[in-house]
C-alpha cells in the first residue's frame, strides 16, 4: 500500500513539472504572434472628422482607426479613410492602394455620401413640411435604388485588393432623438423620418456586407438617446463645424462597437467572418 502511494506521489510531481515547462511555453508561443496589420478605410464617420486638429482628408487622431490601434494586437499600418468620400471616390481616390496580401484586417465605412443623406437633414431642419418629405423621399430612393449596386461593386474591389483580410464595416448612427422633441425646423416626426432613413441605410449597407462576407457593426444602440438634439449629444449640431458628425464620446462608441466585434471574431484568423 505503501509503494502504490509513493508511486501516485511520484506520478503528480512529475505531472506537475510537466505542466510547470508546457504553460510557459505556451505563454510565450502566444506572446510572439505577430500582430494583425490593419488598414482603415472610408468617409469622415471613418477619419474621425468633426473632432480636430486635422491631418490631411479630416483626418483626426480621435477617429476609431487610431483609438483601436495597439488593442487585441491590432497595429494600424493605413489610415486613408478621407472626409467627403463616396463609394466611388475611395477607389479614384487611392485608398485601395493601402491593401495587400499582408492585410489581416479592414475597416470601411462608406455609403452615406453616395445618398445626398446631407441634404435631407437641411431640408428637414430648416426648410419647409413638404420639402423636408421631399428630400427624405428622394434619399430613401437613392438608398434602395442605387445604393447596393454601389456597395456591391467597392466592396468587390476591397475583398480583391486585400485577399486575406477579414473586412468590418460600420453603419451610421441615427442622427436625433425625436423623444426630447422639435429640433429647429423640424418636429419630432420629421426627425422620427430621418432616423428611419438612417435605418433604411443601415439595412442596405449590412445586407451588402452579408453579401461580400464582411461583418456589419451596428452602431445604433450605443448612440440611443445621444442625438443632435440630447441633452448629451454624441453627435454634433448645425452650429458645429462638424455639424452631424460624431463627438469624442461618439468616436469612442464607435470604437467600442468594433472592439466587441474583433473581441469575438479573433483578429487575424482570416476574412469570412459574420
Amino acid at each position: 500500500m505503501k509503494r502504490s502511494l509513493r508511486t501516485a506521489q511520484s506520478a503528480v510531481v512529475a505531472l506537475v513539472a510537466a505542466l510547470a515547462l508546457v504553460v510557459p511555453g505556451a505563454g510565450a508561443a502566444s506572446a510572439h504572434r505577430p500582430p494583425v496589420v490593419y488598414d482603415a478605410l472610408g468617409d469622415s464617420y471613418a477619419s474621425g472628422y468633426g473632432v480636430p486638429p486635422y491631418a490631411d482628408c479630416g483626418r483626426s487622431q480621435s477617429a476609431y482607426a487610431v483609438q483601436l490601434d495597439g488593442r487585441q494586437r491590432v497595429r494600424l499600418d493605413d489610415f486613408v479613410a478621407c472626409a467627403g468620400a463616396t463609394t466611388t471616390s475611395l477607389v479614384s481616390g487611392g485608398q485601395l492602394a493601402a491593401l495587400d496580401a499582408r492585410t489581416d484586417l479592414v475597416t470601411l465605412t462608406i455609403g452615406g455620401n453616395d445618398v445626398g443623406w446631407s441634404t435631407a437633414v437641411t431640408a428637414c431642419l430648416g426648410g419647409t413640411d413638404a420639402q423636408c418629405t421631399g428630400a427624405v423621399a428622394a434619399v430613401d430612393a437613392r438608398i434602395t435604388g442605387e445604393l447596393p449596386s454601389l456597395l456591391d461593386t467597392v466592396y468587390a474591389q476591397v475583398a480583391a485588393a486585400a485577399p486575406h483580410a477579414r473586412v468590418v464595416v460600420t453603419g451610421y448612427p441615427r442622427l436625433f432623438s425625436p423623444e426630447h422633441g422639435a429640433y429647429l425646423a423640424a418636429s419630432p416626426e420629421e426627425l422620427g423620418a430621418l432616423n428611419a432613413a438612417a435605418d433604411t441605410l443601415d439595412t442596405v449597407i449590412a445586407a451588402a456586407a452579408a453579401r461580400t462576407g464582411f461583418r456589419f457593426v451596428d452602431v445604433r444602440q450605443r448612440f440611443e438617446g445621444h442625438g443632435a438634439n440630447s441633452p448629451d449629444p454624441w453627435i454634433l449640431g448645425p452650429t458645429d463645424p462638424g455639424a452631424f458628425h460624431p463627438t469624442l464620446e461618439g468616436y469612442e462608441a464607435y470604437t467600442a462597437a468594433l472592439g466587441s466585434a474583433l473581441g469575438r471574431d479573433k483578429p487575424g484568423c482570416g476574412r469570412h467572418h459574420r
